[in-house]
């Protein structure tokens, strides 16, 4: 209500008609692969009792949310390079706000239970079964969903009740952070502080729990003493630890840092990395090098 914009517009992705018709085609390519690779994933999991783990539950929530991460921002992205609709009301920048917000935060964490889960499947895997219960499966991923909405609910709250009464451009092809907060005709500093501080924090944490669980997967492969073992762990860690390195550092680029620090064209081609990109690779990396889900994804096909 403190807010004179009634609605923003998005600068887009380019102007020049041949460039914007070759991107929608790109980028509906990507998303459709996205959808139909996670969706795919989702199906072979739970149609298959041999995948009815903690893993591959974990990996149904990652999916999950690579499903929404692109729906939330690429449909809208489209119509804009298409239609040339760049318009968006302010309700529904903080409704997509909010969206990306929370999925974004609940994928950081749910990597670091991931993470957890590899550590005692590895390093315990005689207790894996009691420790991995499903009640404790049920209470991570539920906590990774609920501290991912009320770190989004924060974060929207402290840029949404800012007044906008100038410029309602925003540099982006989704209402992000950083753009909307650029507009803002109110003094950010402080709310920029408690969401550097709020971000650093649980960011760090979800962080230093992956790290920490992979450097102990690694001592207990080494302590083994096995070629093939080493051979196996070095290539399931690397993949993932190459999604982790490029999903935290696209986000911090993204995310943990001032305003002033803004470029509106290096931030839209880092933000396509973690919004397109990883969900279009995440079922590939985590999941296709497994013998296990390739047999059920051809069972999945096969039927189809």
């Amino acid at each position: 209500n403190l807010s004179a914009v009634s609605e923003f517009v998005f600068v887009g992705l380019s102007d020049a008609p041949e460039i914007r018709f070759l991107l929608f085609v790109l980028f509906l390519l990507i998303y459709l692969a996205t959808m139909a690779g996670n969706t795919t994933l989702l199906v072979a999991i739970s149609t298959d009792s041999h995948l009815h783990s903690p893993m591959y539950f974990f990996l149904c929530n990652l999916s999950l949310l690579d499903l929404l991460c692109p729906t939330i921002t690429v449909p809208k992205m489209l119509g804009a390079l298409l239609l040339e609709h760049k318009e968006i009301s302010f309700s529904g920048c903080l409704f997509q706000h909010f969206s990306l917000i929370a999925v974004v935060g609940t994928e950081i964490f749910l990597l670091a239970v991931m993470a957890y889960d590899r550590y005692v499947a590895v390093c315990h895997p005689l207790r894996y079964p009691s420790i991995m219960s499903t009640e404790l499966c049920a209470q991570l991923a539920v906590g990774t969903w609920a501290t991912g909405l009320l770190n989004s609910l924060l974060h929207t709250s402290l840029v949404f009740t800012l007044s906008f009464c100038g410029p309602n451009k925003i540099q982006q092809y989704y209402c992000d952070i950083p753009p909307v907060l650029a507009l803002s005709c109110s003094s950010t500093h402080s709310r920029e502080l408690v969401i550097l501080v709020v971000a650093g924090v649980l960011g760090s944490s979800a962080c230093v729990v992956t790290v920490v669980s992979y450097i102990f997967i690694l001592l207990e492969i080494l302590a083994r003493k096995s070629p093939g073992s080493w051979h196996k762990a070095f290539s399931t860690c690397g993949s993932h630890l190459a999604v982790v390195c490029l999903f935290y550092g696209t986000t911090i680029c993204t995310y943990v840092r001032p305003s002033f620090t803004y470029s509106p064209h290096w931030d839209r081609g880092v933000s396509m990395l973690y919004g397109m990109l990883t969900p279009l690779l995440n079922p590939i990396i985590y999941s296709l090098r497994n013998k296990e889900v390739k047999c059920a994804l051809k069972r999945v096909i096969s039927q189809v």
